[in-house]
């Protein structure tokens, strides 16, 4: 995998069924199950957001540990050798791309992708990585003579 998934994505696809991030985590999780890779700090936003959302009765205070429990099971924890604060998105998802040697992460975070790339990570939007996804690969070169 050469992406990490943003905590905004698990949150948005846990909340709006059919949705790009929906179909972004069904794909990445879904098709290559235990090969998609987080941190601690991103399940710690992403169970930190779904509370946020129990407060307006979007998500069910009860269903937050076993909706964390189950994203933990499509994906392979790794350590990123750092302490990043509840705000420190875009270092935590840096340092969550580099334990993962990924090069990209998928979020719909404003900020995030206004910034483009941070420390050689590139941030995409979760409808751009579906788009590009569903391209075909691009032709071999031709063969030299």
């Amino acid at each position: 995998m050469d992406i990490v998934l943003g905590p905004d994505v698990y949150v948005n696809a846990s909340v709006a069924v059919g949705s790009s991030p929906d179909k972004v985590v069904q794909r990445v999780l879904g098709q290559k199950k235990g090969q998609s890779q987080t941190t601690e700090w991103v399940l710690e936003r992403v169970a930190a957001m779904l509370h946020a959302l129990t407060a307006s009765g979007v998500f069910k205070k009860e269903a937050v540990e076993h909706q964390v429990a189950l994203i933990k099971q499509f994906v392979t924890v790794v350590e990123d050798g750092g302490k990043h604060g509840s705000e420190d998105w875009a270092p935590g998802l840096v340092a969550a791309a580099k334990a993962a040697k990924a090069k990209r992460v998928v979020t719909d975070h404003p900020d995030l992708l206004a910034k483009e790339k941070v420390d050689g990570i590139e941030f995409i939007s979760s409808d751009a990585w579906l788009l590009e996804s569903a391209m075909p690969p691009p032709p071999p070169p031709p063969k030299k003579k």
